[in-house]
């Protein structure tokens, strides 16, 4: 869908998942590339991390973590980044998931817990304790029911662009 919205004629020749993407260690699936990146000038195709997460990670994530869809945040036209306004109720047991260890956190919440990367645990905790501190949004992050917007300073780095310059 994303592709699809870029005025660009994008051609998706590979797209590796499942058996294709699989390595087994004592009998539990990884995958070989978490991640994928593309050299759009000679066309390579690298495995690729993403140490910097962006603006407002936990927003976004708590967005997922609470039911919704994945969504494309990221303007091309405008090279901003739009990120809600979001909307969710107080999350089920906050307190209660807050309080489990590591290894219900990552038996209970993930999809994949024996094949997660070591920093899921924390980042559920983080996206956990933004929703207990965020219960309506509507109120505490989107008052004004306008989406958060950055735009990359001259040094690269995600600023927020003032509301009233939009």
């Amino acid at each position: 869908g994303a592709f699809d919205l870029q005025p660009e004629d994008v051609h998706l020749v590979t797209f590796c998942v499942t058996e294709l993407n699989d390595r087994e260690e004592q009998d539990i699936h990884f995958p070989i590339i978490y991640g994928i990146a593309v050299n759009v000038k000679t066309a390579e195709i690298f495995p690729a991390t993403f140490p910097e997460k962006g603006p407002d990670e936990d927003l976004r994530s708590a967005h997922v973590l609470t039911g919704a869809p994945l969504t494309n945040i990221y303007d091309a036209k405008t090279e901003q980044l739009r990120i809600g306004p979001y909307f969710w109720g107080p999350f089920p047991h906050v307190d209660f998931w807050l309080e489990q260890d590591d290894a219900q956190i990552l038996q209970n919440l993930s999809t994949s817990p024996l094949a997660e990367p070591p920093h899921f645990v924390s980042h559920i905790r983080s996206t956990l304790t933004f929703l207990k501190e965020h219960p309506f949004p509507s109120r505490s992050l989107f008052p004004d029911r306008k989406p958060r917007i950055y735009k990359k300073n001259e040094e690269g780095l995600w600023e927020q662009v003032c509301s009233d310059k939009i």
